[in-house]
């Protein structure tokens, strides 16, 4: 009895614990990324509306199908491939016209796997034959017109094995084909049918260190190793205005979408926080891991365009410019999830997804929050800019954390000439390309509504700063140490480090609490910088700045050098004093005190094109500082120049080897410390 109640016990509290953990998040659920990269819940944008089967639309079930094309006149257009057909839907998602034999001369013909199908702005119907190596033309009542057969060409590699499996149509009639095996890049045939060449090849990935054996390995041990091509695409889909979506099945590339225009180019604009690539910062482990692989793309209005991923099977939408807007979809056994889905379209603000294994067309309706970001970026594509910025406004209530619709406001404003207000939402939504745009024309209106003020104010900047320059050089002469002080004595070892060095050692004239406050300002700066610098540089999260982290940054390195720098001099016949090696490593630091405050100031009134003097003036700082901290040990331990090289990198080692003893010290430490605390509780349990 008191088993039978132990483990009615039990059970009840597994199943108690069951109900407390939080259910995993779903693959419908949605999200975007952040700035950061970090993964920011999001409302659903579409919801499941209907689930179309193959008997539903009076064709009888489908059987793995692969390919899915919507025409501007509605038709729906599917490549049934286990059942060797075509089917043709109207927009009541009924069968119009059902194609699965033909008369090919004098003969009936089949399809055999037919992978890929689109139609042209005529209606005729163009259908990849996969197993039959072909490509088939229909005109709009299914009737046959002719097959574009194997290509010959001498640009085709010998031993080339023809199997197309996704084909698309242009405005001008030009027939593109994705053909299984064909990493040189996309098919393409004119209206003719006569084979014109390859377009828009993949670049070459490959090892440096599987490069360096390719290069110093004999001509027979090259042909034994894996050959360097490049990857090959997976589907072709056109777009409105005649350009080529183009996707990719390797993981890890670094352009898995493209858009190429009609000479093989991508002009695809990735200007968001991450290239479109779907999920970042995906792991190696899990039941799906990796990154995102695009298997289809559907072009949109207002130049979205959304792409579906197989191995999560998530629809992700971006705009024109990169942005990721929304994202929905998963693996699973919902009906509002996917099986192995193998087609995107969309049907006027519908999208439909193809599900192969499922034999199903899942169609989804955007909800009001999919509905708000649509009419804001199709607004604002179509030049609405007070309509763009009232939905963009009316997402934000549903979603206050969705960077992008703050970056739809300032796109808004902007073009309305609102330049400040633009340069405010742009910051909300950290996009520095268009705060950028919009800070360049307020600075420009600034300076036109004050050009006397500011011209003055230059004026009389140059004429203080001279008048400073000329009076410091009247007190700096005769003897420079009596007149200028132990207080001024950092700012000329600056520009004369061998005297000033010379005499911080060997006429007493150097102080450690200088040292020490100069440590303590360059500390103070550095933080002022990370949190007060211009935008446009400023890539710090501020909710991950943290003070003391800085002073730690700072302060023990310098404490590192010093400590380490005067333990191997030790040893190397050194003459410096530990004192004199904490004066002259602080005085050194002198550069990146007085550049940082002018570099801060800069930086709030620059472009990102005007970027590169801050970043040289970084350079200058750290140049300037080594370059007083190699005179300053080479002074103070009375080195020749090439031992002081050498004792400064022996310095670094030596520091590594303090760092890695400290650690192994503190790790014993908690492991002595895990023993006692296990010894005490195992004898205050026998107790």
């Amino acid at each position: 009895m008191i088993v039978k109640r132990t483990i009615l016990t039990l059970l009840v509290l597994v199943i108690s614990i069951g109900f407390a953990i939080p259910a995993a998040a779903s693959g419908a659920d949605g999200y975007t990324y952040d700035f950061t990269g970090k993964a920011v819940p999001a409302p659903p944008p579409y919801s499941l509306e209907r689930v179309v089967y193959g008997n539903d639309a009076q064709a009888g079930a489908f059987h793995s199908p692969e390919d899915l094309y919507v025409s501007k006149q509605g038709g729906i257009y599917i490549a049934d491939t286990g059942n060797n057909r075509i089917v043709v839907l109207n927009r009541e998602f009924q069968t119009e016209l059902m194609i699965d034999e033909f008369e090919h001369d004098g003969k009936k013909d089949t399809f055999n796997q037919p992978s890929g199908v689109i139609a042209d702005a005529d209606g005729n119907i163009f259908v990849a034959d996969t197993q039959n190596r072909r490509l088939v033309e229909f005109n709009a009542k299914g009737e046959f017109i002719r097959v574009i057969g194997e290509p010959k060409s001498s640009l085709i590699r010998q031993g080339f094995q023809y199997a197309p499996v996704k084909v698309a149509v242009d405005q001008a009639k030009r027939i593109y084909v994705v053909s299984r095996g064909s990493y040189e890049g996309i098919m393409e045939f004119d209206p003719d049918g006569a084979f014109n060449g390859f377009v828009g090849s993949n670049k070459v990935r490959f090892n440096p260190i599987d490069l360096f054996w390719k290069r110093i390995s004999t001509k027979k041990q090259r042909d034994q190793m894996q050959q360097f091509i490049p990857i090959e695409f997976n589907n072709i889909s056109p777009d409105e205005e005649g350009f080529l979506y183009t996707t990719t099945s390797e993981e890890n590339s670094d352009r898995p979408i493209k858009r190429l225009n009609p000479s093989g180019e991508d002009i695809l604009r990735d200007k968001g926080y991450f290239p479109p690539q779907g999920d970042i910062h995906t792991l190696k482990v899990g039941s799906a891991p990796g990154s995102s692989i695009f298997i289809d793309v559907a072009a949109d209005v207002g130049g979205m365009y959304s792409a579906l991923d197989s191995k999560r099977g998530r629809i992700f939408t971006y705009d024109k410019d990169g942005n990721l807007l929304y994202m929905f979809g998963g693996l699973g056994s919902r009906q509002d999830t996917f099986r192995t889905p193998s087609a995107i379209a969309m049907f006027e603000d519908q999208m439909l997804v193809l599900d192969k294994d499922n034999n199903r067309i899942a169609v989804f309706e955007p909800t009001t929050y999919g509905s708000l970001i649509r009419e804001a970026v199709t607004a604002l594509y179509n030049g609405q800019a007070d309509r763009s910025t009232e939905a963009w406004q009316s997402v934000l209530k549903l979603n206050s954390n969705f960077d992008v619709a703050y970056i739809g406001i300032g796109k808004s404003l902007l073009k309305q000439g609102d330049n400040r207000e633009a340069m405010h939402y742009f910051k909300l939504g950290s996009d520095r390309g268009n705060y950028s745009e919009a800070f360049k024309r307020y600075r420009k209106d600034v300076v036109t509504d004050h050009f006397g003020t500011i011209v003055f104010g230059i004026l009389a900047a140059i004429l203080l700063i001279y008048a400073a320059i000329k009076l410091g050089r009247r007190n700096i002469a005769g003897s420079h140490y009596e007149e200028i002080g132990v207080i001024k004595n950092p700012f000329y070892t600056m520009v004369h480090p061998f005297n000033g060095f010379w005499e911080m050692k060997f006429e007493r004239k150097g102080r450690v609490s200088i040292a020490a406050i100069i440590l303590l300002l360059v500390v103070l700066v550095t933080i002022i910088k990370r949190q007060y610098s211009g935008f446009v540089v400023n890539y710090n999260n501020p909710a991950e700045l943290n003070s003391i982290n800085e002073f730690k940054f700072i302060v023990l390195p310098f404490v590192l050098w010093c400590v380490a720098n005067w333990s191997l001099t030790t040893l190397m016949d050194g003459e410096g004093k530990f004192k004199e090696i904490i004066m002259a490593t602080g005085y050194a630091l002198m550069p990146l005190l007085i550049i940082y405050i002018p570099q801060t100031l800069y930086s709030s009134v620059i472009t990102e094109s005007e970027s590169a003097f801050y970043y040289l003036l970084d350079t200058i700082a750290y140049i300037w500082f080594v370059w007083l901290l190699f005179i300053g040990t080479m002074t103070v331990h009375q080195y020749s120049a090439g031992k002081t090289v050498v004792t400064m990198l022996l310095t670094l080692v030596v520091i590594g080897i303090i760092l890695f003893l400290g650690v192994l010290f503190f790790s014993m430490i908690q492991q002595m410390y895990s023993f006692v605390m296990s010894l005490y509780q195992e004898i205050s349990f026998r107790f």
